[in-house]
């Protein structure tokens, strides 16, 4: 069984910002697979199926990004899973818009929703997809402060950069069913290269 994570922030305000594009990328993985984000537990909203004979349980946190850790650790109480049963799908501002990178483990990276996860399982070895959300260097390297991140990520995805991340969504559910399938050295080798 994987429980696949997306992180973002509930509520129709915060739809098509930046900083939820790890929801964005649930929801285009449940529609190609045919699982339908309809059962309610631990604070998300959850999905399950079947991708090719592994039981996956697809969750948006609806704790708001800050205390994902909180739904996400219920979670594998209640499925008693272990950290490599889980994936986290997350943005990322250090990469470029619509790279994606995956990874084993590793710190957050100043994130908060990953900050909280690491926080409440106790441990940051679990594997993870970060997603690219800054369109230009000039954009995101002159932050003065932590107000221009946090507008920059709560700001919506201009009309070009949606396209560029329909693209990555692809791409990501593609890394997802090769990480169930096969295995993540398998996704690393194959996604980290190309994206």
């Amino acid at each position: 069984m994987k429980l696949i994570v997306g992180l973002g922030n509930p509520g129709k305000r915060y739809v098509n910002n930046r900083h939820n594009v790890g929801f964005r990328c649930i929801n285009y993985f449940a529609r190609k697979h045919g699982i339908r984000l309809s059962y309610r537990r631990s604070r998300s909203r959850l999905g399950i199926g079947t991708v090719e004979g592994t039981k996956v349980i697809l969750a948006k946190p609806g704790t708001y990004m800050n205390a994902s850790g909180e739904a996400v650790a219920a979670l594998m109480r209640h499925y008693k899973l272990s950290p490599e049963d889980l994936l986290v799908i997350y943005d990322d501002l250090d990469l470029p818009l619509g790279k994606i990178r995956i990874r084993e483990r590793g710190s957050s990276g100043g994130h908060k929703g990953m900050r909280s996860i690491i926080s409440c399982l106790g441990r940051q070895e679990f594997p993870r997809i970060r997603i690219g959300i800054s369109a230009q260097e000039s954009e995101t390297e002159n932050f003065s402060d932590t107000n221009d991140t946090i507008h920059y990520v709560l700001g919506d995805f201009t009309g070009e950069e949606k396209a560029i991340i329909r693209k990555t969504c692809s791409a990501v559910a593609e890394a997802i069913h090769c990480i169930i399938t096969r295995d993540i050295a398998t996704a690393m080798n194959k996604f980290n290269r190309s994206s």
